[in-house]
């Protein structure tokens, strides 16, 4: 049994859930996400209050499985369409910048060209501090949305339009990530052989 598949979700206010053969529709104030469930994997609704994902067949690997999943991905539905996500993202490095056009996210990250991201519909994108003074002060943006999946799959595109190097720490990385650093080559001073 899946101890995260056993807890209940509790429906917040302004949140609906209707349920219409395998599909599970969330709505709420920020949008709405569906879900097709797998046909071994119960969904009930219990007084409109509550979430219940029930597994019809404890034995099966897959259904072991999805269980959770199930759960889980239907929490994510539930925050999201109420609350929403959010991740935030930093650049270092000197003269790099970030600025949004278009539907089209644009890096200038040390490349000959600056670099264009697509923005996907459900999430945006919130620029703090556009460009870095330094290689300290990093450009700052937010990427928000309803669907979590979405809005991990846009920043990990971002993100891999240059990933943060370890000498000196420049690129692209989430908001609070640690950057492992290497030391450079040593250079022997006053030594001849």
């Amino acid at each position: 049994m899946s101890r995260i598949g056993k807890k209940t979700i509790n429906i917040p206010a302004g949140v609906k859930v209707e349920l219409a053969g395998q599909v599970v529709k969330v709505s709420g104030p920020k949008g709405s996400l569906e879900l097709t469930r797998n046909p071994n994997i119960n969904v009930k609704v219990e007084d409109g209050k509550k979430i219940v994902v029930e597994n019809t067949m404890p034995d099966g690997r897959l259904e072991k499985a999805m269980y959770g999943t199930t759960r889980a991905l239907l929490n994510n539905m539930v925050t999201g369409v109420s609350k929403g996500f959010e991740k935030k993202m930093e650049i270092y490095g000197t003269g790099y910048n970030v600025k949004e056009q278009g539907g089209k996210l644009i890096l200038t990250v040390g490349y000959a060209n600056p670099a264009q991201v697509s923005i996907p519909k459900s999430v945006k994108v919130i620029i703090d501090v556009p460009a870095t003074k330094g290689n300290d002060t990093p450009a700052k943006f937010t990427i928000t949305g309803y669907n979590k999946q979405e809005l991990g799959q846009f920043a990990s595109e971002v993100r891999k339009v240059k990933p943060p190097e370890p000498y000196q720490g420049k690129g692209i990385r989430y908001g609070g990530e640690y950057i492992r650093r290497k030391a450079g080559k040593a250079f022997a001073s006053g030594a001849s052989a």
